[in-house]
């Protein structure tokens, strides 16, 4: 059997999973790319980059089982408490589909999901790129993550205490750019997720850390961060690169915000079309 028992596909069939994760492979070409959304969106969150790569590659989009596009009723908390079994679900899909080796694209919670899917499965990946990634959000003593405890704490409440306001405030703070467009898209997305999930979620991402497995990643990483992110500091970007165990670059787009496949797709896809490059490889 594919997987295990620690995420959605449990004992479940190899289609099932992939119908409750709402699983597509587009595009043509030979080669495979994966679209992994970060928290908050869903696969929609690729629309505006999708039709740069369509024509080259065959490309797996699929929801988290925490996004709102998908069944609440197959969110089980006692089974996420750990990215662990989001990481079963994407090694699943890959194996459901039959795809042996792609580049994965990651956002923000995902490219900690494509680290550890990396790390255990290495033949599968040709390469990470990671978007706004972050292998641990807190601070401590000899790392700046950006954020104290304190402020997760009253993130947290403010969720619990009053959803809807809670996404009116950090959907403009979490796009940064002025795009009124891209802050009601992902305000659209955070609010079809179901409350007590994306708080249930928030806590499993912020309370994660990987730092000490960075060194096991072997496949190449391209880690592109924007100019100022409010969820990600700069200097975690380059902690990234200086960590991992593969081959790791870090792109600099010239933007802001969290989001730049929603803000600023143009500036994105030039970057995406680099790193997916042969000669890139």
């Amino acid at each position: 059997m594919v997987g295990n028992s620690n995420g959605v596909y449990g004992c479940r069939s190899a289609s099932k999973l992939l119908e409750i994760l709402n699983v597509r492979m587009v595009g043509a070409g030979e080669r495979v790319v994966v679209l992994s959304h970060g928290f908050g969106t869903d696969q929609s969150a690729w629309k505006n980059v999708l039709p740069y790569f369509r024509r080259d590659y065959r490309i797996v989009l699929y929801d988290l089982a925490c996004a709102g596009s998908v069944n609440p009723d197959h969110f089980e908390f006692s089974r996420y408490t750990t990215l662990d079994a989001y990481v079963d679900d994407l090694l699943a899909i890959l194996d459901a589909l039959g795809v042996e080796r792609c580049f994965f694209v990651g956002h923000s919670f995902s490219t900690m999901i494509g680290i550890l899917a990396a790390i255990r499965r290495p033949e599968l990946f040709l390469k990470l790129i990671l978007i706004g990634a972050s292998p641990r959000f807190l601070n401590d003593d000899e790392y700046h993550g950006g954020f104290e405890r304190g402020e997760f704490d009253e993130v947290f409440a403010a969720m619990e205490s009053n959803y809807e306001a809670w996404v009116h405030g950090f959907a403009p703070l979490a796009v940064g750019a002025d795009v009124p467009a891209a802050v009601r898209e992902f305000s659209r997305t955070l609010f079809n997720m179901r409350p007590d999930i994306s708080l249930f979620v928030s806590r499993t991402v912020f309370n994660s850390d990987l730092r000490g497995v960075l060194g096991f990643v072997t496949a190449p990483c391209v880690i592109i961060q924007t100019a100022k992110d409010v969820s990600v500091p700069l200097s975690v970007a380059f902690y990234l690169k200086d960590h991992l165990g593969g081959r790791a670059t870090v792109e600099l787009l010239p933007v802001e915000g969290h989001l730049p496949h929603l803000s600023a797709p143009a500036a994105l896809v030039h970057v995406l079309r680099r790193a997916l490059a042969p000669s890139g490889e």
